[in-house]
């Protein structure tokens, strides 16, 4: 079976990610399984197609002129008819608007949609409809959680019968009790802190989904009674200066470290005492998984797919979103509590590798494609 799997890349986040595990995973069990990613002008995402390639996932690069760029449904219709996919397989929006015409041009037999994220222009009312039609292009959809699937039904008109949840799932590698320590180590004098500083971290974008002003405003709020807590930040965005500023204000600069983007996120994670993610809003949250390979306890809002990976009181503390007071409360808990920690990151551990395997992940959309197929 052959499909092809296409998606508009611009960096290489969470579903990027989890593309490549998936990929890798379906071709490992004989699925003929190609990427077609439709890039800008000036982001070639050159580091997309050596990660595809180190993987041995064959991957086409279309360029995309602009966000209703006509040509691009006749690139892609020719890309598919001379791949001859049984299932074209699309991911994030311009994926499905040219990908579902351009299959159908190209008399791809099937065609499946993953729900990623719980866009904000997918409520209005244009959108709407707009989906409403698409789903009745789509032969199975996927939703990432339980949260996505009911999104998918509820604003975007999704028959229940057509989608089907299938949770990430990623590759991971356990650390060693003596990696861990080196990692915490190494950390810490990189960014020329003592050894016992206790650092509550976050990988992500810095956007407003991500919740970071509300992290800020709870450091503010336990500076004086722990002295030795600091809010380390791994990623870049758009609010970068605003959130710097923000952070001046709160007067908590001097207990904030802005890594920029790093190539390492994951890895760096192991030196965290207790991982934020204070989203507003979170389709799945792969950095989650992340987290919990490195045994790391975490601190979530109860937003979309968060409470599906995250348990509340077991793996990590659960607050609502926008609440600084709970978020407060959860890290001091956590940060007075170092055998508390420890018992949740081992815990968030057995999780990951119960629930959020590769291979339950290729499994659960191998089960669709032969469901569209029948």
């Amino acid at each position: 079976m052959r499909v092809a799997h296409i998606i508009k890349v611009t960096r290489i986040s969470g579903a990027e990610r989890h593309l490549l595990f998936l990929l890798e995973g379906l071709r490992k069990r004989g699925i003929d399984a190609r990427l077609i990613i439709l890039v800008e002008r000036d982001r070639p995402m050159d580091e997309m197609a050596a990660a595809a390639e180190q993987r041995n996932i064959p991957i086409t690069r279309l360029r995309i002129y602009r966000d209703n760029d006509v040509t691009l449904l006749w690139r892609l219709r020719r890309a598919l008819r001379e791949s001859k996919p049984a299932i074209v397989h699309t991911h994030l929006i311009h994926a499905e608007l040219f990908g579902y015409v351009a299959a159908k041009a190209a008399r791809v037999p099937a065609i499946v949609s993953s729900r990623h994220l719980d866009d904000a222009f997918r409520y209005r009312a244009r959108w709407r409809r707009i989906n409403r039609r698409m789903w009745r292009l789509i032969d199975g959809g996927i939703a990432i959680s339980e949260a996505m699937k009911q999104f998918a039904i509820e604003i975007e008109a999704a028959p229940a019968e057509k989608i089907h949840v299938v949770h990430y799932g990623m590759e991971y590698k356990w650390l060693s009790d003596e990696a861990i320590a080196a990692t915490r180590q190494g950390l810490r004098q990189e960014l020329k802190l003592p050894a016992d500083a206790q650092i509550l971290g976050m990988a992500c974008r810095l956007v407003e989904q991500k919740g970071i002003p509300y992290a800020l405003e709870a450091l503010r709020r336990i500076r004086s009674d722990w002295p030795r807590a600091n809010l380390v930040i791994a990623g870049d965005g758009a609010k970068g200066a605003e959130l710097q500023r923000l952070a001046s204000k709160l007067g908590v600069a001097d207990r904030v470290f802005w890594l920029g983007w790093r190539p390492d996120a994951a890895d760096l994670m192991a030196a965290f005492d207790v991982y934020l993610l204070p989203s507003l809003s979170e389709g799945f949250g792969l950095v989650l998984l992340e987290a919990m390979s490195r045994r790391v306890p975490i601190i979530a809002s109860k937003v979309g797919a968060i409470p599906e990976i995250v348990v509340d009181g077991e793996t990590g503390v659960l607050v609502e979103a926008r609440d600084v007071a709970g978020l407060t409360q959860a890290m001091t808990r956590l940060l007075q509590d170092r055998a508390l920690r420890k018992y949740m990151g081992l815990l968030g551990a057995a999780r990951l590798e119960e629930h959020f395997s590769v291979e339950r992940m290729v499994a659960g959309t191998i089960a669709v494609y032969e469901k569209v197929q029948e």
